[in-house]
């Protein structure tokens, strides 16, 4: 993927008020061009032996793709679960404004 392209960085958190707190600091500290919140999401997941499920809240962030390790680096620091969902989802096309805009803004 060259440096100029960009991705999309998912994850999930513990509830809104996670998820806000931390995609506040990937946009202030230009890691992420933007954070989207969704709703919340139910998730069903095996974990040390045993079948778990409980609410969670997925945010999408948008970056630059050379900028995703570090994102994700940071997110894993900030992050409440012991092994948060952290993935980067390449974005083969976008709005060239857009994605412009996504390249100033991080990093």
């Amino acid at each position: 993927m060259s440096e100029a392209a960009i991705v999309t960085v998912y994850s999930t958190f513990a509830d809104a008020d996670e998820a806000e707190r931390i995609a506040r600091l990937l946009v202030e500290e230009r890691l992420a061009a933007c954070a989207n919140i969704l709703g919340p999401c139910r998730a069903i997941y095996r974990w040390r032996g045993g079948i778990e499920e409980g609410d969670e809240v997925a945010a999408l962030f948008k970056t630059r793709a050379d900028m995703a390790d570090k994102l994700i680096a940071r997110l894993a620091e900030l992050h409440s679960y012991d092994v948060p969902a952290a993935v980067v989802w390449p974005i083969a096309d976008a709005l060239p404004a857009y994605a412009q805009w996504v390249r100033n803004e991080a990093g």
